[in-house]
């Protein structure tokens, strides 16, 4: 993949499906969504004149399709933003537009913080599943009386005192981040206490500024008549510090002229090594795109555990395996019904809880197949015919940590190919998505099967951190939801 950073030339605007009317000044300041990234990317595309010589795809999903080729750029995959400060060098502006010094400095990237970790300046696990069995208890009665939601088993106990502020910052560092999946790690010694410059406010990456607006009629491009007279509203914009930039991940391998044997990135044909001005998030703000290769190390991702002595093994014989998520995931309400694969398929509720868990016993329903039986598969469902997967369900979800949703939405233009979604454009549906942050906890059959389950869940997979292998966000995977990493936990030593 290609690493871009993205340096803004002015504020940035980024809002959601919230009204902005009077005093309302919506969600327009918050740390964008990785469907922006994609998006502004897309279009850059578009407006590269690189899809004369595109590949051409079909209109169409699921295997209803069109005979009409005009879609292009299908094969974008992103991920991020993530926040990036770059040390050592000077702004961007003041370098040639051809320089790589723009790119060159000292960078350290941020992700959000997990929510089982709430002190300040640490990544200490301060959250912990709750045994049900409290060992102090002489009738070694468990409580079973709980709210908790089916499929969960365990309640996460906070072995800090009640306090009214949650704690910690909400930003850390790969560095950080990587200390924080070792913390239940056995035989792995404590690191040393890491430094302040580890751990961001909100406050240390941007402003947020204020500014009253006139609304503008979409028909004439004017104030004050129309579907905008008399409307006024207020904003919020975000002014990233100068040594703040937006980092992502992106590449498009595509077929020149629709040639095999004539490949090529087309994300870097955009950038083409050079700095690009490219329109992110509303009110046509413009951002410089540098790009630069992924270096030997891999991305600057942290790396998840998956390695068998790494997970811990618990009393009852089981092995902890947690996840981690690095960006939000959508899991959609799944009605009965027949799915695509021409198979029965029964209800399952989303929201919090990831479409590839049984809602009924917490079974892990990933399935690890090889690349030919996944060409196979693929073929059969382009020829419309079913085929049934046989998970090994030797892991399975016994807590979730998770915070309060986040609302996604958007714009789309007309597809007439498909007349049961939106065939005339319009607003998007608004799904609530499981913000970066969450974490969910397994217990694994045998060490083996918390290497596989690791395996499915890491980004990188079973590989080396040099592509991004997994995306478990049912939706939206493409755009960079459902990042996440492995851990290991341990039980609340007080219950």
């Amino acid at each position: 993949m290609n690493i871009i950073l993205l340096e803004p030339a002015d504020v940035l605007f980024f809002r959601d499906g919230r009204p902005m009317s009077g005093s309302l000044a919506g969600h327009t300041a918050a740390w964008p969504l990785p469907d922006v990234t994609s998006h502004a990317l897309h279009a850059a595309l578009w407006r590269s004149g690189l899809a004369n010589d595109a590949h051409p795809h079909r209109r169409g999903r699921s295997g209803s399709y069109s005979d009409q080729r005009d879609r292009r750029f299908g094969s974008l995959l992103s991920a991020g933003p993530f926040p990036v400060r770059v040390q050592g060098i000077g702004s961007a502006k003041a370098a040639s537009a051809n320089s790589r010094e723009a790119i060159s400095g000292n960078q350290t990237w941020f992700f959000p913080r997990p929510n089982d970790a709430q002190s300040d300046g640490s990544v200490k696990v301060t959250l912990r599943p709750a045994h049900p069995i409290f060992p102090d208890d002489d009738n070694d009665r468990p409580w079973r009386i709980s709210n908790l939601p089916h499929p969960l088993t365990y309640a996460v106990a906070n072995t800090k005192p009640p306090t009214k502020d949650a704690g910690g910052e909400p930003w850390i560092s790969t560095m950080a981040f990587e200390d924080y999946l070792n913390d239940s790690t056995p035989n792995t010694p404590k690191s040393a206490r890491l430094p302040c410059s580890e751990f961001l406010h909100d406050k240390d990456l941007a402003e947020i500024e204020h500014a009253i607006g006139i609304g503008i009629d979409p028909v004439t491009g004017t104030t004050g008549q129309g579907e905008a007279a008399g409307i006024i509203y207020s904003a919020q914009y975000l002014r990233l510090h100068e040594d703040c930039r937006l980092g992502l991940f992106a590449e498009a391998p595509d077929k020149l002229n629709g040639n095999p044997s004539a490949k090529r990135d087309l994300v870097a044909a955009l950038l083409n090594n050079h700095s690009q001005s490219i329109i992110v998030g509303g009110q046509q703000r413009i951002c410089t795109a540098h790009r630069s290769d992924v270096p030997e190390s891999g991305l600057p991702l942290p790396r998840g555990l998956r390695q068998p002595a790494q997970f811990v093994e618990l009393a009852n014989g089981k092995f902890a395996v947690k996840w981690a998520l690095l960006t939000p995931a959508l899991w959609p309400k799944i009605p009965e019904g027949i799915s695509r694969r021409k198979t029965t398929r029964t209800f399952h509720p989303g929201g919090w809880l990831p479409n590839w868990i049984c809602p009924q016993s917490g079974d892990v329903l990933l399935e690890t197949v090889s690349q030919d039986e996944r060409r196979r598969r693929r073929r059969l469902h382009y020829e419309g015919k079913g085929y049934s997967s046989r998970p090994s369900r030797t892991a399975r979800l016994v807590a979730a940590l998770v915070p309060k949703p986040i609302s996604v939405t958007g714009w789309a233009l007309g597809n007439p190919a498909d007349p049961e979604r939106n065939p005339n454009g319009g607003a998007k549906p608004t799904h609530l998505a499981v913000p970066a942050g969450a974490v969910y906890y397994f217990e694994a059959q045998s060490r083996e099967a918390a290497v596989a389950l690791a395996n499915a869940l890491n980004w990188h997979g079973a590989s080396d951190g040099t592509e991004i292998k997994n995306r478990r966000s049912t939706l939206l995977g493409e755009k960079g939801y459902g990042l996440g990493v492995c851990g290991t936990w341990k039980f609340y030593a007080g219950a």
